[in-house]
């Protein structure tokens, strides 16, 4: 039997290589004549620079010490590739797992702009891709674009405080500093579909994953809308709500193209291809939610294995809300470790165990 396994990361505990190879360690000891295909994916979130780096030869990692989003220094990566182009992950300088405490309000995305500002100094760069999930704060972008020199400003020319909520007190935008993007453009690789604004947008739908009150919330949202009218651009742009609104802000004031992120790699390790030549398709992620089927990693593989016409499992750390549509099965590490916090305490261990629990069930049904 052939089975591709094709995961996200676990966010905040195992890269999405790791988690393929300890399914595919478990499915083996219950049915080793199978021909298993390994293709860890990402979105644009974490894990993306590793995808990208499996698929080049002659990448290159770039080292810089960077202000996480909580003013705390972190030492972060970047990605070099052949053609000039520079992988820039928001997740490596300003990541929600770099939080020592969750601050929604004040986190921000300066260091996610330094990482960008180290790309373009160097020379070989001619393009620039960022990859925006799994960011810590809802300023708009606003810390990365002051990093690249825009001011942001209240109404007695003072530069605001760094977070989502100073955004309130913005008065005028500053690009007079500002750098410009490279000869080759910029490309954001979005994690979500969101806008900006709304029930849907940064702040209300994601703003409490990052520690925010309903508040909080409130005062998020104040805040992007006053960004939006003084910036301007589309707030309703599928995918602007990206990473607290960052790819919003890269968008309109650095000229930035939007580009669905799981799609994107998807077709950069020719997943389809893959699909088509398998019978079963697994994949997973560590929450599984009504947002795994907007723009993430499990709603592309289930897209994509509905064309082929064939069967998607999922293997995730723990399901929140009615699954969604489009899977044939799933498997939950918190349901077979029996706590989520013995699952995510030994994730390696459990994996194996869905792997060979998945791979029983395949037994029992020939």
């Amino acid at each position: 039997m052939r089975v591709v396994l094709a995961p996200d990361s676990f966010k905040g505990t195992l890269p999405a290589r790791d988690v393929a190879s300890a399914i595919a360690e478990g499915w083996r000891s219950i049915r080793p004549d199978d021909d298993l295909t390994l293709l860890p994916l990402a979105d644009g979130g974490e894990g993306t620079l590793e995808v990208i780096a499996a698929c080049h030869d002659d990448a290159r990692w770039c080292t810089a010490d960077v202000l996480g989003p909580d003013d705390r220094v972190v030492s972060a990566v970047w990605l070099l590739l052949a053609d000039g182009t520079a992988v820039v992950e928001l997740a490596r300088g300003s990541g929600l797992p770099l939080m020592r405490r969750l601050d929604a309000v004040k986190a921000h995305t300066v260091g996610f702009g330094q990482l960008l500002a180290a790309a373009l100094r160097h020379p070989d760069v001619v393009r620039v891709t960022a990859t925006v999930g799994g960011s810590a704060s809802t300023d708009g972008g606003a810390g990365a674009l002051s990093a690249l020199g825009a001011g942001f400003l209240d109404a007695g020319g003072r530069p605001l405080a760094r977070g989502g909520g100073a955004l309130n007190r913005l008065s005028v935008i500053d690009t007079t500093a500002l750098r410009s993007p490279p000869a080759g453009g910029v490309d954001v690789l979005v994690d979500v579909a969101a806008p900006l604004l709304g029930p849907r947008g940064a702040a209300a739908e994601f703003a409490p994953q990052k520690g925010a009150s309903q508040d909080q919330v409130d005062i998020l949202e104040r805040a992007l809308h006053r960004f939006s009218d003084i910036v301007g651009g589309d707030p309703t742009e599928p995918g602007s709500g990206a990473a607290g609104g960052a790819a919003f802000g890269l968008r309109t004031l650095w000229s930035a193209r939007l580009v669905p992120g799981a799609a994107e790699l998807g077709e950069l390790v020719r997943l389809a291809d893959h699909v088509a030549s398998a019978e079963l398709v697994v994949t997973g992620e560590g929450r599984l939610d009504a947002q795994s089927l907007q723009g993430k990693v499990v709603g592309h593989v289930v897209q994509t294995a509905s064309v082929a016409g064939r069967p998607v499992w999922a293997c995730v750390g723990q399901v929140r809300g009615p699954v969604p549509a489009g899977l044939d099965s799933w498997w939950a590490l918190e349901e077979i470790a029996g706590s989520a916090t013995d699952a995510m305490a030994n994730p390696r261990r459990w994996l194996r165990d869905a792997g060979r629990a998945m791979a029983s069930s395949v037994r029992s049904t020939r």
